[in-house]
């Protein structure tokens, strides 16, 4: 009998320490778990979204007659390529698309850039009134957009650049969300004793924020780049106040001249913000994992 105890005994001791690790198993395979109302809530929300640009194709395919027809047409018809056609004879819409990509990319990127510079500065180097400019930026953030309107006028007016794309490339090069974005981003993911090893070392802060600072947040620095192309492209009010020659229009503006004095053609406007909004769409489908990653990066790190 005591023999048979004893050779029971290891294998109790055995289960009781692999228990735990099948509890965490069991654990974690619940927590991946997704129940079916989450993802019929998930399907029921992505349909809300997608309609709205579904619906746009839908006009731009029928026409007008989609709208006014009792019930909605909700189905596609076959007009498309024919209205699309009609928006390239109405307005340089190629040419406008190109003017956006070229402004939409030049802020991106160097917006990225001198964001990335100041938030370096405001979070890793220590100089005089470094939390005052600091605040002053964040109150920024407070004025409305339209109340500059006036002063950036003014001062393209006198740098003579007026119906330019550099007038609308220059105002947007840096933004006080991005300094804050790329601040705190930097406060939390660069080591202040590996910036102490580098200046020991010899590097200087410009080599400090190209070699170590920059490579960290890249993926926040790419996140804040498609924001900000995003912003640029939707952007109306500002090109529709500096721009006159219709081959300097960006996308928005060509959108704009689709629409008659007093009537609006809905087949070539919905025919021409679809179009409009596949280059965003197509940029999303390729780095939209990319840019979740640099979110949640950024917020796992924070």
């Amino acid at each position: 009998m005591s023999r048979m105890i004893d050779e029971a005994a290891p294998a109790s001791r055995e289960d009781h320490l692999d228990r735990p690790q099948h509890d965490r198993r069991r654990r974690g395979s619940r927590v991946g778990k997704v129940s079916w109302p989450v993802y019929a809530l998930l399907i029921i929300a992505v349909l809300i979204s997608v309609f709205p640009l579904y619906y746009m194709f839908v006009i731009a395919s029928v026409g007008a007659s989609a709208v006014t027809s009792i019930p909605p047409r909700l189905y596609p018809g076959f007009d498309f390529f024919d209205i699309t056609a009609k928006v390239f004879e109405t307005v340089p819409f190629l040419q406008s698309l190109l003017n956006s990509v070229i402004v939409s990319l030049a802020v991106a990127v160097i917006t990225s850039l001198l964001c990335a510079l100041a938030g370096f500065a405001f979070a890793k180097l220590q100089f005089p009134g470094r939390n005052t400019l600091f605040l002053i930026v964040l109150l920024t953030m407070t004025v409305p957009a339209q109340l500059s309107v006036i002063p950036q006028y003014l001062i393209i007016s006198w740098l003579d650049w007026v119906d330019t794309l550099q007038a609308i490339i220059l105002p947007g090069l840096a933004s006080a969300f991005g300094i804050f974005w790329m601040r705190q981003h930097l406060s939390t993911t660069l080591n202040d004793e590996l910036m102490a090893a580098a200046r020991i070392d010899g590097a200087n802060s410009w080599q400090i924020f190209w070699r170590i600072g920059f490579p960290v947040v890249r993926p926040a620095a790419f996140v804040l780049g498609l924001i900000t192309f995003t912003g640029v492209w939707n952007d109306f009010m500002w090109p529709f106040i500096v721009l006159k020659s219709p081959e300097l229009f960006t996308v928005q503006i060509a959108l704009k001249q689709l629409q008659a004095n007093r009537t609006i053609d809905l087949a070539l406007t919905m025919g021409g913000s679809f179009m409009a909004t596949l280059p965003l769409l197509i940029v999303f489908f390729f780095v939209g994992r990319r840019m979740v990653a640099g979110i949640m990066d950024g917020a796992f790190k924070g």
